[in-house]
């Protein structure tokens, strides 16, 4: 007999690990990367052929995280670009080292 997976078993958050947003389960693989990859056109098909070790099912279990999330995690996500964009601006000032 087959076993089967509990879709709540396949997004983990880790303090300390990838900021502790959300990823897939037994890798650094953020949801929000896999919304980034869908928004941009990419398959889930075509993540996995990029991310082999990664599984269809962790793929679709972070698209649905995200969309029963969907409001904080597209607040998360916008403070996170700002943040990148601040960063990368001190940067290019010569503000960082």
């Amino acid at each position: 007999m087959k076993t089967i997976t509990d879709i709540g078993t396949l997004i983990v958050e880790t303090p300390g690990t990838c900021g502790g947003r959300p990823r897939i389960v037994g890798s650094r693989i953020t949801v929000q990367f896999i919304v980034t990859e869908i928004k941009a056109g990419v398959t889930p098909e075509e993540i996995l052929e990029d991310k082999p070790h990664l599984t269809l099912g962790g793929i679709y279990a972070a698209l649905a995280y995200y969309h029963a999330n969907k409001e904080s995690l597209d607040a998360e996500f916008a403070a996170y670009e700002e943040e990148c964009r601040r960063l990368e601006a001190e940067y290019k000032a010569g503000k960082m080292l």
